[in-house]
């Protein structure tokens, strides 16, 4: 999944309520990771069996009056960059402004699709009133009403039909392994330690990101493609909305990666921001190995490493089952280790089991651990099979398939990882009528 939805229009016209009721909309939306930046800006919709991301440029533009227009217009140029299609809002109830006609301006240079939504037309009369918005000259142009969803149906419709099937990966592709977490943390310290180049300009301004750098990684007969979320970046060039920038950049490249290289700065400690991203990794269903760099810094005693381990263990729960490794970019300690573990968990990612001895093990699983009685029914599980999808999924037949709990679901889960090795990799469990 990596297609991407921008919402733009100016200030007020009801971005963030589509935005939300997309979010919201049990059928339409798989999940919402919020603070992946602040607030709620980002999340993963599901409309018609397709997933996309969805991302709502409200809540960037500072409340200072003379310069919304210029951070207006950065949001957009960056969304016409950025997005594969975008959703232009303006407001039936206020009319064509003058922000809305300069945003036009923009938008008609663009080759992308660009869906003209006129929202708050809840009513015939609004309905008269929105025709004015044809004059703007769009091909797409939905009439809805965010509030009450009015619309939004027919208009993501049109957008999930621009999103192709993604085809089978073919057979000899090299792992992808994407060096994500927040600014500053040593993301492109560790590109060029691993490298051995200068690829990257590493400095200790927070926000140097803006390019996601590809590097065909080939020595001491490992191979694979490092994705980095950080690039170059030139004084002419800094003139883009940077935090909403690197979102879109990081959420591009997660969608890319095969594994996530997680990494955190043992100094501070891991915050609310590495746990959204961690979550963003696990819900799109990449490997994760989680990196403490800067421990050379960091005063050590006999269990330093045991107790930081365990804390972060506890954070990241219920996904606890990852490969954490603590590095120092700048004196490449341990950092070819963590290349070894990052392609054990890219192999973990991909293994197949054979029906035979998944059944062997998991039906003794069950046997020694009934699932419990609900309603008075009792949970027969019969048989069990691994699904042909990229993320590790496993189906279990039973005869009551919706009274499965989740702290059973979770035994499962704890069971197929004593069995079988999927370190550092989401597992996902269905439960299916035999």
């Amino acid at each position: 999944m990596s297609f991407t939805v921008a919402i733009v229009g100016r200030p007020n016209v009801g971005k963030s309520t589509f935005f939300n009721r997309m979010l919201e909309e049990r059928k339409a939306i798989v999940d919402d990771v919020s603070g992946v930046t602040r607030d709620r800006q980002y999340g993963i919709a599901e409309w018609n069996g397709k997933l996309f991301n969805v991302i709502d440029t409200g809540g960037f533009v500072p409340k200072t009056q003379d310069i919304f227009e210029k951070e207006i217009r950065k949001q957009v140029l960056i969304a016409i960059e950025e997005a594969d299609v975008i959703i232009f809002m303006v407001d039936v109830a206020t009319g064509i402004t003058d922000l809305d006609e300069s945003m036009t301006q923009m938008l008609r240079k663009t080759t992308k699709p660009v869906f003209l939504v006129v929202n708050k037309v809840d009513n015939h009369d609004r309905l008269l009133e929105a025709s004015e918005f044809y004059s703007l000259g769009f091909d797409k142009i939905h009439f809805l009403s965010s509030i009450s969803g009015t619309g939004t149906g027919d208009l993501l419709d049109e957008i999930t039909a621009l999103i192709e099937e993604e085809p089978e990966p073919e057979e000899k592709t090299l792992p992808k392994f994407a060096i994500i977490g927040q600014p500053n943390v040593g993301k492109s310290s560790l590109l060029n330690a691993l490298t051995g180049q200068e690829r990257t300009i590493v400095s200790e301004i927070a926000g140097t990101t803006r390019d996601t750098i590809h590097t065909h990684y080939n020595l001491f007969n490992k191979e694979f493609v490092l994705i980095d979320t950080a690039g170059i970046r030139r004084k002419a060039k800094v003139n883009e909305d940077l935090e909403f920038y690197s979102v879109i950049r990081a959420i591009k490249a997660v969608d890319e990666a095969d594994v996530c290289l997680l990494l955190l700065d043992a100094e501070k400690g891991i915050a609310a921001q590495d746990l959204s991203i961690f979550a963003m990794a696990v819900k799109k269903g990449k490997g994760i190995v989680v990196l403490v760099n800067k421990w050379d810094v960091m005063p050590k005693e006999t269990n330093t490493a045991r107790d930081y381990e365990v804390e972060l263990k506890k954070r990241f729960a219920p996904f606890s089952d990852l490969p954490i490794i603590f590095i120092s970019a700048l004196e490449k300690t341990r950092i070819f280790r963590a290349m070894e573990i990052a392609l054990e968990v890219y192999d973990n990612r991909k293994q197949k089991i054979a029906t035979s001895k998944l059944n062997d093990k998991m039906l003794k699983a069950v046997e020694a651990y009934h699932p419990p009685v609900v309603r008075g029914n009792q949970v027969k599980i019969k048989y069990v099979t691994q699904l042909p999808v990229v993320v590790p999924s496993f189906a279990f037949f039973c005869n009551y398939p919706d009274d499965v709990k989740t702290p059973y679901k979770n035994y499962l889960e704890n069971q197929l990882r004593l069995n079988f090795k999927f370190t550092g990799v989401p597992v996902r469990i269905f439960f299916r009528k035999k």
